[in-house]
């Protein structure tokens, strides 16, 4: 049967089609590559990521409320210690019926000599106390630490007439290392000590006690940012040095010590930071015998604390 078309049987156009225009030239092209397991939404790796951030967010908020909150001391020694070197303190916690013994009843003799309030406690509320520390049945609670703002270590040297001789901690985590270094400041003049925030040690019980009482006497400040902080100081004027053992000078050639001075300190492991390096007028080494050997970063301090109060007295 014939066909009643043209085109023949199929009823279709022979030659070349008519395309789209561009209309639909985006459907053409690639979306890209493949985003990772992580970076999709419904994947169990996004989840699992979620779910560690998460974690991480809790860890340094407990952190950060626990250096805020009040500081437990645990451990008969611990107290007993703490005591002795009149670290502040606002309550003493004994869980009773305990077999005391010496250090425990050498405690509460000082705690009331100090009017240091004494709470009886079950084993239960101190191990919630001491975040389940080895407490032997007495914690001592130490108040947060007051912070001073870096203008009030200046105001403290310019109330005693003398050109201030600050410590700046980079990178210092060790509680022990921040105590002594307190402890050198006061020894050697010194009128404050600098901390960062984040990421380094804090006015803790561990610091207070390993200044020996220094820290009643010498403030510690805390600034959120440590190379801000340096650069404020020396728009007042302050020369700001860095230990390093490949510094450009040595300790002993530091023409800025009867200036006003900070001492910028790094830890021992990785030294001070490149930005806070870069910020320094100046980078000083301490001339040791062994140049494969390194110094405790609360001995360094000491020493150059040592070095610029010879100076400033000759």
């Amino acid at each position: 049967m014939a066909s009643n078309s043209r085109t023949g049987g199929s009823g279709r156009k022979k030659g070349p089609t008519k395309g789209s225009g561009g209309k639909n030239r985006r459907s053409l092209q690639g979306r890209g590559p493949t985003p990772k397991a992580e970076d999709r939404v419904y994947h169990k790796a996004y989840k699992a990521k979620q779910a560690r951030q998460a974690a991480g967010a809790s860890q340094q908020a407990k952190r950060r409320k626990k250096e805020l909150g009040p500081n437990m001391v645990a451990g008969r020694n611990s107290v007993l210690e703490a005591l002795r070197e009149d670290v502040p303190a606002t309550a003493l916690y004994v869980v009773g019926r305990i077999d005391s013994d010496d250090r425990v009843r050498e405690s509460i003799k000082i705690a009331a000599e100090r009017g240091i309030s004494m709470l009886e406690a079950s084993k239960p509320d101190l191990d919630r106390l001491t975040d389940d520390a080895i407490h032997q049945g007495i914690a001592l609670q130490i108040p947060p630490y007051d912070y001073a703002e870096p203008e009030d270590l200046l105001e403290f040297a310019a109330d005693r007439a003398e050109a201030p001789l600050l410590v700046a901690l980079d990178g210092i985590t060790d509680p022990r290392n921040l105590g002594a270094i307190v402890r050198s400041v006061a020894a050697f003049g010194g009128h404050g000590v600098i901390i960062p925030e984040r990421r380094a040690a804090s006015m803790t019980a561990a610091a207070w006690k390993t200044s020996a009482g220094a820290a009643a006497r010498i403030r510690v400040a805390q600034v959120v940012n440590l190379a801000r902080t340096i650069d404020e100081l020396k728009k007042q004027n302050v020369f700001v040095v860095g230990l390093d053992m490949d510094g450009d000078v040595e300790l002993p050639e530091l023409s800025f010590s009867r200036d006003p001075l900070c001492i910028v300190v790094g830890s021992e492991g990785k030294g001070i930071s490149r930005l806070i390096a870069d910020k320094c007028d100046q980078i000083v080494s301490i001339p040791i015998a062994a140049t494969t050997e390194s110094l405790n970063a609360g001995i360094a301090a000491a020493v150059s604390l040592y070095e610029v109060a010879r100076t400033r007295r000759g």
